[in-house]
């Protein structure tokens, strides 16, 4: 890299060029990448739920039932007309109704009570539709058209279609304001009024060329597209303001501003590369989730930290020094004041940090490993929005409910009818539309309703559809899914297929749990052995982790306290990111520490160190801080605004251990330290 980088401020026009060409061909390319809104569709191939999907496709051509809508004030009269209509759009595959089981021409009092009531109640028609997996947002609006604003849809299908078209304007609006508040924090952070547009200029082009570089997946996940690229800003900032730092401290020392940026860069080097490795290792470990969103969403940071380590040793310097002049002509007075009373605070009170340090780690670890946790999707729009109101205006009326549907394998009659016998026992299911239900044992096929026929039965398969008055998720849904799948098993241990919505998030709930141990310790380890081998260190690496460590904890331990439910994908993904990201401080804090000791004594060294990387640190910080709140403020989707939120929260309690707590342990650890690491060259404090 070091050679490349020589090469590429040796040919600067050259390297100009190349970038541009790169790109303008990503500008080009970004909008053909497609963005998958549906959460579940990241199960692994295997799981029960998404195997039970795709047989049924292949069976009867259609997906599990995606959408409730709650007409109001209507007859069961009018209730139909509104069926017709529906059924008429060319995305919508089913809509199943009171009328698939009963006579609603009879009197109510006629009918089934418990039936009844699952779909029409007090004057108001819940109707359980099907619509196209690939026309969500076509399907949401013109459902909404005919049963108007004043009625309430939910499900996945409503879920993924709001999400799909808020996100765009609210992507929009944190990039802008996120650029706009970096912007101004290198304006306090920097001497010159040029440098924040360098470092912008430059950032620009890595963020764009990874943009455009996600068309090699062909399609990203809504976490990538709503957080990637502002989160790749964030975390690689502190790469360029390093830089752009190291470079200004070796023109004070070279008349010729190339040999000085060649020296900027090899000074450099090792800091900015064990930093990017930490981070990318922390990105790379969501790739081991089973759950692929993790991947989807590591693989893109990771590819778009690697661009912009590229760029900060090649594009960054040729910028640097062409705008040098410029550098020099909008130098302005330092905003910030010297941190050298905060250095002379933080030695004061070493020992009071480290004891806290050490009292909170397991209270902290403790309430981070019982928080409570939401799977699904279900929860992920609040009150404040008008799915959350229309999905509480449904289960105002009719209760929780969801509809699963099973599969099984199509002939025996007498089996399915002691199989549907014994689900109509279970608490909680409320009713069951099959084919043994619906004509009996004796009734000949070619006497039923095609339509009804084929919702019902495929060439090798027949299926019960049936509602249930549980949540999406929660204990009493977990227990009913064992239930009806002991059912299934005990009739069917042969074969049988159960999907739902409520299945989904079940298979996600065993998946993403068992992940977290992976993810965890695979991101340690491996950002342990990148430290082992940059730092060449045994006990740095140690503490560098368990600095990062704790502050996750502490984190995580945030939503346990305020007693707040936590989307469990966000509390995998702030545990890796916020690793791979903030490991970064405590990396520059104990490198710039070594290199101070070489001629300082340790208390020298310390304020020294605490003095110099706090305005770096920050800068880098404050940026993170920011992007994660404003992704928390801005984004009505729960998950992208937890997982912004906590962030923030993350970065602040990293920041936090690394000035407070890291200068303590290298302090009280120095001889032990210096026994532990090859190559080191401190001065006694003795001399």
């Amino acid at each position: 890299m070091k050679k490349i980088s020589k090469f590429a401020i040796n040919h600067k026009k050259m390297t100009l060029m190349i970038y541009i060409i790169c790109l303008l061909m990503s500008m080009f390319e970004y909008p053909k990448i497609g963005v998958n809104y549906n959460i579940n569709d990241y199960l692994p191939k295997d799981s029960e739920s998404t195997v039970a999907i795709e047989k049924m496709n292949e069976e009867f051509g259609e997906d599990v039932p995606n959408m409730r809508a709650m007409i109001k004030n209507v007859t069961i009269s009018e209730t139909l007309d509104y069926i017709e209509k529906i059924e008429a759009l060319d995305v919508v595959k089913s809509v199943n109704w009171l009328n698939d089981t009963e006579n609603v021409f009879k009197p109510e009092s006629f009918m089934d009570k418990d039936r009844l009531e699952t779909y029409y109640k007090d004057n108001n028609a819940l109707l359980t539709i099907t619509v196209d997996k690939d026309e969500f947002i076509r399907a949401t609006d013109e459902i909404r058209k005919i049963v108007g604003e004043d009625n309430a849809m939910t499900g996945a299908s409503v879920n993924t279609a709001i999400a799909t078209v808020n996100s765009v304007d609210e992507i929009r609006v944190v990039t802008i304001v996120g650029v706009l508040f970096v912007i101004f924090i290198l304006i306090f952070t920097t001497q010159a009024w040029i440098e924040p547009l360098i470092v912008m200029i430059g950032l620009f082009f890595a963020i764009v060329i990874n943009a455009g570089s996600n068309i090699i997946f062909k399609e990203i996940s809504f976490v990538t597209n709503a957080a990637g690229n502002i989160l790749l800003l964030a975390v690689s900032l502190d790469y360029s303001v390093f830089m752009l730092h190291r470079y200004k401290e070796e023109k004070s020392n070279y008349e010729d501003h190339l040999v000085a940026m060649e020296k900027a860069i090899e000074n450099s080097f090792t800091s900015i590369l064990s930093s990017a490795l930490t981070t990318v290792i922390g990105f790379v470990a969501l790739v081991f989730m089973r759950f692929t969103i993790g991947a989807d969403l590591g693989l893109a940071l990771a590819k778009g930290v690697v661009i912009s380590l590229i760029s900060v040793f090649t594009l960054l310097p040729v910028i640097i020094l062409y705008m040098d002049n410029l550098i020099d002509k909008t130098e302005h007075k330092k905003f910030l004041p010297s941190f050298d009373k905060f250095a002379n605070f933080v030695f004061k009170h070493r020992k009071t940090f480290m004891v806290l340090f050490l009292i909170i780690i397991i209270p902290s670890y403790l309430a981070s490993t019982h928080n409570s946790f939401y799977f699904g999707n279900s929860h992920i729009y609040g009150m404040d929005t008008k799915l959350g109101q229309d999905t509480h205006a449904i289960e105002e009326e009719f209760g929780k409910s969801d509809t699963y549907v099973l599969i099984v394998p199509k002939g025996d009659l007498e089996r399915q009818k002691a199989l549907s016998s014994d689900l109509k026992e279970l608490d909680g299911v409320t009713d069951i539309i099959s084919y043994v239900d619906t004509v009996g044992e004796t009734i000949p096929s070619e006497f039923l309703d095609k339509d009804l026929l084929k919702k019902l039965n495929s060439e090798n398969y027949t299926r019960m559809i049936f509602s249930v008055g549980v949540d999406f998720e929660g204990d009493k849904t977990v227990a009913l899914i064992d239930e009806i799948k002991a059912l299934a098993n005990k009739y069917y241990p042969e074969e049988y297929y159960l999907a739902g919505e409520g299945i989904s998030t079940y298979d996600l709930k065993n998946t993403v749990t068992a992940d977290m141990t992976v993810v965890n310790l695979i991101a340690v380890f491996a950002i342990y052995l990148v430290l082992l081998l940059t730092q060449k260190s045994v006990s740095l690496p140690v503490m560098l982790v368990a600095t990062i460590e704790t502050a996750i904890f502490v984190n995580m331990s945030v939503p346990y306290y305020i007693d707040r439910t936590i989307f469990y994908i966000s509390y995998l993904i702030i545990s890796s990111i916020q690793l791979g990201a903030t490991v970064d401080y405590a990396i520059l804090l104990t490198e710039r520490y070594n290199e101070y000791r070489e001629t300082l004594d340790r208390e020298k060294a310390i304020k020294k160190t605490i003095s110099t990387v706090t305005v770096s640190l920050l800068t880098s910080a404050l940026a993170l801080i920011i992007v994660g709140f404003l992704l928390g403020i801005y984004s009505t989707h729960g998950l992208i605004s937890q997982l912004g939120t906590y962030l923030g929260v993350g970065t602040i309690a990293s920041v936090i251990m690394v000035l407070f707590v890291l200068p303590s342990m290298l302090y009280s650890f120095d001889k032990f330290i210096q026994k532990t690491t090859k190559g080191l060259n401190f001065v006694n404090d003795e001399r």
